[in-house]
């Protein structure tokens, strides 16, 4: 558990870390979505390194562990760095994103990974993965808790919103999303493309335990999830204010960047901004 400045510091040079290997495994590959894993780091720092998510990664299969379902399939590179640095497999295997027979592809896909829960890419089944994962521990007697990661454009899908409803339906207490609302999905603006806004509203009028949180403050995100098990018949959502490209200046003002990989050259600049805390001039 985190409860303190210094700890706090240590999970963002984790966070840090991260960034630094999701830059290097897409530029390696020469494709990826490191604009849109960036600006989920804080949200699964806080998850795997600030004692909110029960795992083993020893024991990957461990039946009483929390489940983390990554629906915006897209930002698999933080998903596998996040594994990687938490001990699930050998970090040299982030290095192969992409490649031919390499279980690290595009997108995550369950079994060819320890801690990979669920396959996922086409957006908008990640939070009914979670509620079939939460009423099948129910069937089992267990009493695990199930975070989904939702990225802003994927709730502009109509099976997000029939998702929405059973939670609340079927009393998913153990349920957590977790809404990464950076405003940017691959064509623009959410605001433009098809805006989500009452957001909170919305949610709420479904049934849900609704909370926001600055995405980027490791503490914050933390000591909120920590008050979501008190709500035991009511599922829960984050609604986390995150910038898109985290990080690395150019990419936070520029949406095109979604699903480009650095090329080598901006990759190190970039390189230089995380190392430097800013900017370079």
């Amino acid at each position: 558990m985190i409860d303190t400045a210094t700890a706090t510091g240590d999970l963002s040079e984790v966070a840090r870390q991260l960034r630094l290997d999701i830059l290097d495994s897409t530029t390696k590959a020469g494709s990826g979505h490191p604009s849109s894993s960036w600006s989920a780091v804080e949200i699964c720092t806080a998850l795997y390194f600030g004692g909110v998510l029960r795992y083993r990664a020893d024991e990957p299969w461990w039946p009483a562990r929390d489940r983390f379902i990554m629906s915006k399939g897209h930002a698999a590179p933080l998903l596998y760095a996040v594994l990687a640095r938490a001990g699930y497999f050998d970090r040299e295997l982030l290095w192969t994103l992409r490649q031919i027979d390499s279980p690290v592809q595009g997108h995550p896909i369950h079994g060819l990974l320890p801690g990979v829960e669920a396959t996922t890419g086409s957006l908008g089944q990640g939070l009914s993965l979670g509620i079939g994962h939460v009423l099948g521990g129910r069937l089992n007697g267990l009493a695990y808790r199930v975070y989904v990661l939702l990225g802003d454009g994927e709730c502009e899908a109509g099976q997000i919103w029939e998702a929405a409803m059973a939670a609340a339906h079927f009393g998913a207490g153990n349920l957590t999303a977790i809404l990464d609302y950076n405003k940017f999905q691959e064509t623009g603006p959410i605001a433009r493309e098809m805006g989500l806004e009452p957001l909170a509203d919305k949610w709420h009028s479904f049934g849900w335990h609704v909370d926001e949180v600055d995405g980027h403050d490791i503490g914050a995100i933390i000591a909120k999830l920590r008050t979501f098990p008190a709500r035991p018949d009511q599922p829960s959502i984050l609604i986390a204010h995150t910038v898109k490209g985290k990080g690395v200046s150019f990419v936070e003002t520029d949406f095109t960047w979604h699903g480009r990989a650095l090329p080598p050259a901006l990759a190190e600049r970039a390189r230089a901004e995380l190392l430097q805390g800013g900017p370079v001039a």
